[in-house]
């Protein structure tokens, strides 16, 4: 047992080689309602935005996700400009990744085999669950982050994303 919080500790300690911290890759942060890291909560940031764009590209020529996706893209767009911004003005040295995580990538690849209505299906999915775990990451880090321009950033962002879940929720399925 002693062996396995050894290795626990030393995946948390070593979270420049794993790019995120275990807690937040792992869920535990969410489920205990911790709030990330600084650059946990920016990364997963820029994760979510890249993947609801890229997402939501592929879902323009399904007539009946063309709005809700065109909404995503233009939103996401935003917030990642707006995040990149406060980086800069709060000089946080932080480098945004410019492609989306590895889940995200397979989740990506498995919309780009589908078509109709089973991307339909799959593309809804993928947003509900997506935005659940953006309101969980905006809400923990607003009420407990440590940067007071992001926490501040943060608090004001939670309204659009719970807009989003309402409108992926009302999807077709």
């Amino acid at each position: 047992m002693k062996k396995m919080y050894f290795l626990v500790a030393a995946l948390c300690v070593a979270t420049p080689a794993l790019a995120e911290s275990l807690p937040e890759r792992t869920g535990i942060n969410s489920v205990m309602g911790i709030a990330p890291k600084t650059d946990d909560f920016i990364q997963g940031v820029v994760w979510s935005d890249l993947f609801e764009i890229q997402s939501s590209q592929q879902a323009l020529s399904e007539p009946s996700l063309k709005d809700f996706a065109s909404k995503m893209i233009e939103d996401h767009h935003k917030t990642s400009a707006e995040l990149k911004q406060i980086v800069s003005d709060n000089n946080l040295n932080n480098t945004l990744p410019v492609d989306v995580d590895e889940s995200s990538q397979k989740k990506l690849d498995t919309l780009h085999g589908l078509h109709g209505e089973s991307f339909v299906r799959q593309y809804r999915e993928d947003q509900i669950t997506a935005h659940e775990n953006a309101l969980s990451l905006f809400q923990r880090y607003a009420k407990n982050g440590d940067n007071p321009g992001l926490k501040k950033w943060a608090a004001s962002t939670v309204p659009t994303l719970e807009e989003h879940l309402r409108l992926a929720k009302n999807l077709p399925q």
